[in-house]
Parts: C-alpha cells; sequence; structure tokens
C-alpha cells in the first residue's frame, strides 16, 4: 500500500505523522549523503509500523525526524496536525519530553541506578511529585514483568531485562508514540522474542510503534512494513 499519493490532500482526523517530501542530508568530507531523500508517509494512531532496510538505507535517520532529534532540511513534518518542520529546540524538547517514548538497542540505562530509580527518571525531568512517580515506576515495571527486580541495578540483570527496563522507562510519561530503534539488536532470540510480545501487547493496547530493524523475524511482529533504500521509501505493505 503506496500512500505518497495521497500525502497532500487534508489531515485526517486519526493522522498522527505526516511527512511530505521531506530531506535529510548530511555532509562527509567531500561527499554529500542524502540520508533521507525525499521521503513521504503518513502514520495514524494506534499503528505499528516497522522501518527496513540495509545499512545506510535511512531508516534510523527517518525515525530520528519522526522522534523530533532532527529536523528536515526540506519539506514538511506535521504532528497531529501541527507543522512542526522549523520548530526550534524548545519545542522540540517539549514534544519529546511529553509526546515521546524511546527505546535504543545499546539500552541507555543509568548504571548507578536501580530499575525503579531509571523508570522514575523521565517523571523527574516533568516534575512530577515523588509518590507518584514511584507509584508509576512499580506499576510499569511489574507491567513489564520485572516486579521481582524494581531494586535490581543494571549489572545485576540480563539484557532482556534491561530491556523490559528500559520499555518501562520509555512508557513513563504516557507517550503517544513509542520509537524503538533495533530494540533486540543486542538480545539472544528467547529474549528477543519475548521483547516483540511486549511491543505487541502495548499495542494492542491502541499504543502507536514505529519500530526500526533489518531481522525479518522482529518485522513480522509490525502490522505495516516501510522498506528504504538510498533514503527513498521502495515499498509500503499492510501485513496480512
Amino acid at each position: 500500500m503506496l500512500i505518497s499519493d495521497k500525502t497532500h490532500s487534508n489531515n485526517e482526523p486519526d493522522e498522527l505523522i505526516k511527512l511530505v517530501d521531506v530531506y535529510k542530508t548530511y555532509t562527509m568530507g567531500d561527499t554529500i549523503v542524502k540520508a533521507v531523500n525525499g521521503v513521504s508517509l503518513r502514520i495514524k494512531k494506534g499503528e505499528f509500523v516497522v522501518l527496513m532496510g540495509p545499512s545506510g538505507s535511512g531508516k534510523s535517520t527517518l525515525m530520528h525526524l519522526i522522534g523530533c532529534l532532527d529536523s528536515p532540511d526540506d519539506g514538511k513534518f506535521f504532528l497531529k496536525g501541527r507543522d512542526i518542520s522549523k520548530a526550534d529546540d524548545y519545542t522540540l524538547s517539549a514534544i519529546r519530553k511529553n509526546m515521546i517514548g524511546f527505546v535504543f538497542q545499546q539500552f541507555n540505562l543509568i548504571p548507578r541506578f536501580t530499575a525503579l530509580e531509571n523508570v522514575e527518571l523521565p517523571m523527574i525531568y516533568n516534575r512530577i511529585p515523588k509518590h507518584l512517580r514511584i507509584s508509576r515506576a512499580k506499576e510499569l515495571l511489574e507491567m513489564v514483568g520485572l516486579s521481582n527486580r524494581i531494586y535490581h541495578r543494571p549489572s545485576q540483570m540480563s539484557g532482556g531485562q534491561m530491556q523490559r527496563v528500559a520499555i518501562a522507562r520509555a512508557l513513563a510519561n504516557n507517550p503517544e508514540i513509542l520509537l524503538a530503534d533495533e530494540p533486540t539488536g543486542n538480545l539472544d532470540s528467547v529474549s528477543s522474542k519475548e521483547i516483540m510480545e511486549l511491543f505487541k501487547k502495548l499495542h494492542d493496547k491502541g499504543l502507536t510503534i514505529v519500530l526500526v530493524t533489518h531481522e525479518p523475524d522482529i518485522a513480522k511482529y509490525g502490522k505495516r512494513i516501510i522498506r528504504l533504500k538510498d533514503g527513498k521509501i521502495i515499498s509500503d505493505e499492510e501485513v496480512k
């Protein structure tokens, strides 16, 4: 299902993300790399979208744009109907803090913090009172199956357990969008399946998920697969 031909019409009520002819270029020495090269797409509320492609295809750069970690050089980016293509750093930071949760391959947990403290961290930045932070962090850790690990530090946990903490942390501020960049890249096959079942459970509850992977067995958990090559979308298909 290629959707670029519909991208210039008015925003639909349930449309969460819309990119119109977006470009992102990097200069590496004398070489100009078009990491995202004229991408147009729409993502509706509640979708589970997988971005696939070989190394250098632009999938991680596209995720960074969607996650407001970077801004396009050209083109339009609408979030819930609002054009944020040229938004300043303060606005982008507020969007990341309040609307988007991030899960990365490397977990990015703070080693000296317990699981509970790691999950609390985003809520501290959002000035949530301590008793509410602790209550929600415990609730989230229970949801991801770690109620018996809340006082463990990352060095005391397996890779799969650390990624569960990272997912709980990403959910701390009730994001509307969960972005995951190769979330199973450092995990064995058993842990990878457990993590993807957790993503499926979150999607079933209505969370919008955009996930980057190069692994077909991980991609099959999504409901829509967008394949990229040389910064362009080459296919966009619903998963049967």
